[in-house]
């Protein structure tokens, strides 16, 4: 895309909490700027046509805004941008879903944990090209939604979804976007202006892939780890033994990482330093396991194995990892057989 044209519609999917942080920024900008729409399901799709969307502000203040919603992506039409916030279970029916949503020059920001099916789409090296059976088994997405239209996002930032559509607790605000091909392009910096504008603290990258593994190399042990044992974080750090298995899982995916190009400057204690620093909390795995919710496992560690695997590495760490924590979701009915 040499040439953007301005950005005017655009369409959340996927109203939970990270995703009606986006509809709720975006719903502040000025009046007439863009035409605001979302793309959600059950008892957030009735709040949202009925209530609206609210959320609660850093200062506690209440906030209320109404979104043209509907579970019929035909029923709002084709979107410059679409914002996609879904857990990694979902993607595949969500990406055959807003095909009614798309044209050549709609953009679709992806804004998701893990290892995405795209993810070396564009790349270099021993694995370029390489399609993720665990993040994308039937290739669904990736026929649905062909890269030429993504842009890679990483999300520093947590809220909290209590009842649907509603938002509190949110917390950071950082995003950080690029194109799975590398460069910073036209249609990077403009949806980084529009969300910039929004509040969001946006930083543009070369290399997405590199950040997306850098989140990725913290998330990947404390979400399983804290999902098997119920603990927060600051109780797994403070286990010699646990803090030392999430180490050895974490150097294996730093080996993966350099042959993949997605170099990790840091050691472990330097992560583990800063996920301490934020005292007790739950990660999202573990809030999902309470509330009875399908884990988001396959593009946080299954993509990690598959990728050693294709690269012909011994992953013993990540192997335990996996297994354990797919055989208690399993027995919890919370990931397939």
């Amino acid at each position: 895309m040499n040439k953007m044209s301005p950005i005017t519609k655009v369409a959340v999917v996927g109203v939970g909490a990270v995703g009606g942080v986006f509809a709720a920024w975006l719903s502040n900008l000025p009046a007439g700027q863009i035409q605001l729409s979302a793309l959600a399901r059950g008892e957030t799709l009735k709040t949202l046509q009925t209530k609206g969307l609210s959320w609660v502000d850093s200062d506690g203040q209440e906030h209320l805004c109404n979104l043209n919603a509907s579970d019929d992506a035909s029923a709002l039409g084709v979107q410059d941008l679409i914002i996609i916030s879904v857990k990694g279970p979902a993607m595949p029916q969500v990406a055959q879903m807003i095909a009614p949503m798309l044209a050549s020059h709609t953009i679709v920001l992806v804004a998701m944990n893990g290892v995405p099916w795209w993810f070396f789409d564009g790349m270099q090296g021993p694995c370029a090209g390489l399609q993720l059976k665990s993040v994308d088994p039937a290739g669904y997405s990736a026929a649905a939604l062909p890269t030429k239209h993504v842009l890679g996002c990483v999300v520093h930032l947590s809220a909290a979804a209590p009842h649907p559509a509603r938002i509190e607790r949110i917390k950071n605000k950082q995003l950080i976007i690029g194109e799975p091909a590398g460069g910073i392009s036209p249609r990077v910096q403009a949806v980084a202006s529009l969300l910039t504008q929004a509040g969001f603290e946006v930083k543009t990258t070369e290399n997405i892939q590199n950040e997306i593994w850098f989140k990725l190399w913290g998330n990947m042990t404390m979400n399983p780890v804290s999902a098997l044992t119920g603990a927060t974080c600051d109780r797994i750090l403070d286990d010699p033994l646990v803090r030392s298995f999430c180490s050895a899982v974490m150097l294996e995916a730093q080996t993966i990482g350099k042959h993949i190009g997605c170099h990790i400057q840091q050691v472990p204690e330097d992560r583990h330093a800063i996920t301490r620093s934020l005292g007790s909390f739950k990660t999202s795995m573990l809030q999902d396991v309470e509330a009875g919710r399908a884990i988001e496992l396959d593009a946080v560690v299954s993509a990690v194995r598959e990728i050693g695997q294709h690269l012909g590495l011994v992953t013993p760490n990540i192997d335990a990892l996996l297994g354990l924590t797919r055989l208690m979701a399993r027995n919890k009915g919370l990931y397939p057989v």
